[in-house]
């Protein structure tokens, strides 16, 4: 038996641009950067002042579009100037990341990436989440390995709007809550045991970072609260999400926002928003009711959504429709128990009375 092991590698802090040279350059010199717009607008100069000492030259910069769905994907595997670089730059929030991750793949190119948002770890994950045209959930598609290299700069996302940092910590949150529930009871591989075991104690350490991270984004100023926040959502929920097979990388909370991009809820909230709301009602549904109440707290208190008025899903249509979605997902199927659509139901009524 052949065991491969592809780690995420970063780096992460007020000066992880100035290392751009020690892990680009090995790979050649034409650069394609591509992202978002407010994203090369928030990053582009500190990227570029850190390759005027090497040999990298920018060929182009492309915006990204607006959506890592399959048709923009495409789009940008097909630019010229993207097929001649011998690397790509991606920009931005886990969209835009994911759609190059997605591009660079399909074109056998390295792909670097340089999160200016810190609202999910698409930035060293090995896995893209795709989009129909519509906004609706298209699927999950897994690559061989993250990008070779990750460049946090901590100035650059807490110069942010503070939405994406909150989602960040919100979705970090579900990792070792989904993990550590869909591998219970199994027998694990290698990679699946140190995947798992590598996330425990994650939401401790967010729960202790979290508030000074938020207290910190809102004056817009790096700080040590920021960094630790960001090296769980990064580092060590990508950690985790290359090591564990894709059975184990999600459940319920992922597949509640999968069923919310049914409705425009999954539009206007974001996802970290969506999934740690999600998590609540997992913990409920399994009666893990001492950490749901600690979450629970938790998100009251930097003012994630803990019910279902604040994430303006509020009539019976748009419930059935997110309902109907989220029972569909591949992410519920390996559970320790069979996830019935009563129980979820049951279990998100309780999450509403709790809120009362």
């Amino acid at each position: 038996m052949t065991l491969t092991v592809n780690l995420p590698n970063f780096t992460i802090g007020e000066n992880a641009y100035d290392e751009i040279a020690t892990y680009c350059t090995p790979f050649g010199n034409k650069v394609a950067i591509i992202g978002g717009k407010k994203a090369l607008k928030a990053s582009q100069d500190r990227i570029l002042d850190a390759i005027t000492s090497t040999d990298l030259e920018v060929v182009d910069t492309v915006w990204y579009g607006e959506n890592s769905n399959l048709s923009n994907i495409d789009r940008i595997a097909s630019i010229e100037s993207v097929q001649e670089a011998d690397m790509l730059f991606a920009v931005g929030g886990g969209r835009a990341i994911d759609a190059v991750k997605s591009a660079g793949y399909k074109l056998d190119k390295p792909v670097f990436s340089f999160p200016t948002i810190a609202s999910t770890c698409a930035p060293t994950s090995a896995v893209c989440v795709l989009y129909e045209d519509n906004g609706e959930m298209h699927g999950v598609q897994q690559i061989p390995q993250p990008p070779v290299h990750s460049f946090a700069d901590s100035v650059v996302i807490a110069e942010a709007p503070t939405k994406y940092l909150w989602a960040g910590i919100g979705d970090a949150i579900t990792k070792e809550i989904e993990s550590t529930f869909s591998a219970r009871g199994r027998d694990l591989s290698f990679k699946d045991d140190l995947g798992v075991k590598i996330v425990q104690g994650c939401n401790d350490r967010l729960i202790a970072n979290g508030k000074a991270a938020m207290d910190a984004a809102h004056e817009h100023k790096a700080s040590p609260a920021i960094d630790k926040v960001l090296q769980e959502i990064i580092g060590t929920t990508a950690l985790t999400s290359v090591l564990v097979h894709n059975d184990y990388n999600s459940n319920l909370a992922h597949a509640l926002y999968y069923g919310a991009t049914a409705t425009e809820s999954g539009e206007t909230h974001l996802h970290g928003e969506w999934t740690c709301y999600g998590a609540l009602v997992l913990l409920t549904m399994d009666k893990q009711y001492e950490a749901r109440d600690t979450l629970f707290e938790f998100m009251k208190s930097i003012n994630l959504s803990t019910n279902l008025e604040q994430l303006e899903l509020t009539t019976e249509e748009d419930f059935n429709k997110m309902l109907n979605k989220c029972m569909s997902m591949d992410d519920i199927t390996v559970s320790p128990y069979e996830i019935t659509r009563e129980m979820v139901i049951s279990a998100i009524q309780e999450v509403e009375e709790i809120n009362k």
